[in-house]
């Protein structure tokens, strides 16, 4: 059953490394806000025509738990993805990406807060680990490249990103007892509502830019089905199976992933440093699941 998790979060991983080169390639071509719309609609509309049976069975439980269903979608889904988006117009992917990587940290932060959930000393091993191979990505090998990273609205935003998401996670374990299509589909939606205020934001101040071209299409249909969809359904499993901890290591997987599709895509040198970025990362997960705590 662990192996079933692993494989999940990492596809989950390499299909949110590939929303952060939608949302750089989205520049110019759809806006934040409207994608976000746009995406989560995607998704919720996908998933429903196919899970209809279910939803009907499920309904008095989405009825009386709605408060939290919008609350999980505003935050987790919808805040997110605003500042994340936000985020990549206003500062470099360098800075975006090792924001993004203290993800894990604010996970085991938050987790010790609420419920007192201790880590070992490996898992913290790993967790260092998987940091440096990050590190090492966004340094371009070059680590004194980090030195030079000025904090700025941007950062904020990608920050503030981090710690939605990392509150969501967090806050899984009091999810309704649905089915999983269900859940997916109901967050997805709880998201459309609370993203429609940010888009009549941006409509209101003519900074709205609707998809119109071939990339703006394209970027709307992956976010909607992969990032949104997918992944949401993946990490959900994954967290059930092993808890938020040790899910959270795999975040740590997005800027690497992120790296290989932006050189896949937009034609970037692939170094000998990714190469040594990968080992870090991968063996700061291991290390940190040959480290987790023994059941009692």
């Amino acid at each position: 059953m662990q192996w079933q998790a692993y494989l999940l979060l990492t596809i989950t991983a390499f299909l949110w490394g590939g929303n952060m080169t939608a949302g750089k390639l989205a520049v110019g071509h759809v806006s934040p806000m409207v994608l976000n719309s746009l995406r989560w609609g995607i998704a919720a509309l996908v998933i429903g025509l196919f899970s209809m049976p279910q939803i009907r069975k499920d309904w008095p439980v989405v009825r009386r738990n709605w408060p939290a269903i919008l609350a999980f979608g505003a935050v987790g889904y919808t805040a997110y993805n605003a500042f994340l988006y936000s985020s990549l117009k206003l500062t470099s992917a360098i800075n975006v990406s090792m924001i993004q990587a203290i993800l894990p940290f604010c996970i085991l932060v938050i987790n010790f807060a609420l419920f007192r959930t201790r880590s070992t000393m490996l898992q913290m091993t790993g967790f260092v680990l998987t940091l440096a191979g990050v590190a090492v990505v966004v340094s371009q090998g070059e680590m004194q490249k980090l030195l030079h990273l000025d904090l700025h609205l941007g950062d904020v935003l990608a920050l503030s990103a981090a710690l939605c998401y990392s509150g969501y996670t967090v806050c899984l374990r009091w999810k309704p007892p649905l089915d999983w299509r269900v859940m997916v589909m109901s967050f997805c939606c709880g998201a459309v509502i609370a993203s429609l205020p940010l888009t009549a934001a941006e409509i209101a101040t003519g900074t709205a830019i609707f998809p119109h071209d071939a990339i703006g299409f394209g970027v709307v249909l992956y976010a909607g089905l992969f990032p949104s969809l997918i992944s949401q359904a993946f990490f959900m499993r994954g967290v059930d199976i092993i808890g938020p901890n040790r899910a959270g290591i795999f975040i740590n997987l997005i800027p690497v992933f992120g790296t290989i599709i932006a050189v896949a895509l937009l034609g970037e040198q692939l170094a000998s440093f990714h190469a040594f970025a990968f080992v870090l990362v991968l063996g700061g997960i291991a290390v940190a699941e040959w480290g987790k705590p023994k059941p009692a």
